[in-house]
């Protein structure tokens, strides 16, 4: 009760939570019209015949024709209210709405990114982050607070918190500690300007590794502790610009940096960036209505975040290889994999055998993506049964493929034998139709020449 009083319940100025909702705003409004100017939204929505959803969610399903890019267009009209805080919170609400809708009707252009700007979104629903320097809060004085409750501030904290840890932590594996995952990653930005050659140095590529390790890792404490406070800054400063340039991952570097708003003191952000335009708040009040389920959901939600990246240590065999616990954990830019598959129908009232031409049906980037996803080679099945059920023939299908990851050779995935079209697909379990990866990872056995 002591800790709720002294820490959760006592308000404090809110200058970092709205300057925050300015900047969110602005890059989720850039990230939707970034998403149609870039082609991502034609590449993901437009051009499949077929998109994989997340399974369970096959009823959100693209808007025809060109529909989506009037979704992602709303999208980022939604985006500058969120900025000015204009009815704000119908804005985030349906941001939040469209955008987690958009996150699970389509997979094969996964990201942590995406994942983390959807749970950002549904947090920021129920935070008070438009009731100053907000066109609501000039509308509607009556709105308008220069406080907000000190657990605003941990609950993000928190947030970020595991998901860097989890970052650092899901690096600490051969491929990333030897350079090699680097290396392959780095092979595309050749040909950049300036430090495309540079990149390719395997003292390079070591730095890159331990320092991404160590980023993660260190950067929330160091962000936490005064002294070591501006270094982070410089230093995050640094790491996500460069990020930003050889990754090409979108508003995520700068909502990153958005976020070191947080760490710093209230006085800090108000004489930077709010002095002209509210009042600081000096009171030592606390909340007069606590919610004790509002506080047990919270702890929920946190604990749930806690446990979730950890399930793949339960699930048989190594994540690197099955994919079985991988999204969702923050394992982010760990691996380059492909491969290849094939379909194998069996008419059921014939016997005949025959193979299934797949790839029509599949975007190219869809193509590269699917014969190393296991719940995507399940999908893709049910998709092709359904097709030839339409057509009138039950049939049974079968797949074949190889991976490789991080360069190695390729190696059997599929189980050849087990008819797809007869299986359940479980996100918490082995699927046994998986093939082991035996000594895949061990020494230089899985390296090509």
């Amino acid at each position: 009760m002591m800790f709720q009083e002294r820490f959760l319940t006592k308000r404090v100025d809110n200058s970092p939570l709205v300057v925050f909702r300015v900047f969110f705003g602005l890059l989720i409004a850039l990230e939707a019209w970034g998403a149609i100017a870039t082609g991502w939204v034609r590449r993901a929505f437009i051009e499949p015949e077929f998109t994989f959803h997340f399974i369970g969610f096959n009823f959100l399903q693209p808007l025809p024709g060109n529909g989506m890019y009037y979704y992602f267009a709303f999208m980022g009209s939604l985006g500058i209210l969120i900025m000015l805080g204009y009815k704000y919170r119908l804005a985030i609400v349906g941001y939040a709405t469209l955008w987690t809708s958009v996150y699970l009707m389509q997979k094969t252009s996964y990201n942590n990114h995406y994942y983390l700007l959807m749970l950002l979104l549904w947090i920021m629903c129920f935070l008070p982050a438009a009731k100053n320097f907000s066109l609501d809060a000039k509308r509607n004085p009556s709105i308008k607070k220069n406080s907000m409750p000190n657990w605003v501030n941990i609950f993000i904290i928190l947030q970020l918190w595991m998901v860097y840890t989890y970052a650092s932590v899901a690096k600490l594996y051969p491929d990333w500690l030897n350079g090699r995952a680097l290396e392959i990653l780095m092979l595309g930005k050749k040909d950049f300007w300036l430090i495309g050659e540079g990149l390719q140095s395997h003292t390079v590529h070591l730095v890159i590794a331990y320092v991404g390790i160590l980023f993660d890792g260190l950067v929330v404490p160091a962000l936490l502790w005064k002294r070591t406070r501006k270094y982070a800054l410089l230093f995050s400063i640094i790491f996500h610009i460069a990020n930003s340039i050889i990754f090409h991952i979108g508003i995520f570097p700068f909502l990153s940096l958005a976020f070191i708003l947080f760490f710093y003191p209230p006085q800090t952000v108000h004489s930077v960036f709010l002095k002209k335009w509210k009042t600081f708040y000096q009171g030592d009040e606390r909340e007069k209505k606590v919610s004790k389920w509002g506080f047990a959901l919270a702890g929920i939600y946190l604990l749930f975040q806690l446990i979730l990246p950890l399930r793949h240590w339960f699930i048989k065999d190594n994540v690197l290889w099955t994919e079985e616990g991988h999204r969702l954990s923050w394992r982010m830019m760990l691996r380059t994999k492909g491969g290849y598959i094939n379909f194998m129908a069996e008419d059921k009232n014939t016997g005949e055998r025959f193979r299934i031409p797949h790839k029509q049906y599949l975007s190219i980037k869809q193509q590269r993506t699917m014969p190393s996803k296991p719940d995507m080679i399940w999908q893709m099945a049910q998709f092709l049964k359904r097709e030839y059920q339409e057509k009138g023939k039950d049939i049974s299908i079968y797949a074949n493929g190889a991976i490789y990851i991080n360069g190695g050779f390729y190696q059997p995935f599929i189980d050849a034998q087990v008819d797809l079209t007869q299986v359940q697909w479980s996100p918490f379990k082995h699927s046994p139709w998986i093939l082991p990866s035996g000594d895949y990872f061990k020494a230089s056995k899985n390296k090509k020449p």
